[in-house]
């Protein structure tokens, strides 16, 4: 049986995700067109990356209003969370404008440039 998130678990990561995720609904969309985009991540088995799928759906949850979140949008926005907080730890030195780690982090809904 899945847990469900408590009312206060949900605030806080509605709070955080509205936090980490930079990107507007309209930016990120422009981002996935792109072949930067396309060409990072890990192959989910259909040809297109997790991180990719995720854009998507980060999209929908950017789309909604607060009362028309999901449980289901809960447990990605969640997701969201875990990943730019990993990943942002491992930021590469230099440069990482045009690099995979950043073009990664896009595609989940953060533009490291716009911290």
């Amino acid at each position: 049986m899945e847990k469900h998130l408590s009312d206060d678990d949900k605030k806080e990561v509605y709070t955080e995700f509205k936090d980490m995720v930079n990107m507007s609904a309209s930016v990120l969309k422009k981002w996935l067109d792109t072949d930067e985009s396309k060409k990072v991540g890990y192959d989910s088995g259909d040809g297109e990356s997790v991180g990719h799928k995720s854009g998507e759906k980060i999209i929908k949850i950017l789309e909604k209003k607060k009362s028309e979140l999901t449980e289901g949008d809960y447990k990605h926005m969640q997701k969201v969370v875990g990943y730019i907080k990993r990943h942002t730890a491992q930021k590469p030195s230099g440069d990482v404008s045009d690099t995979n780690w950043n073009y990664s982090l896009k595609n989940w809904g953060y533009d490291d440039s716009k911290k």
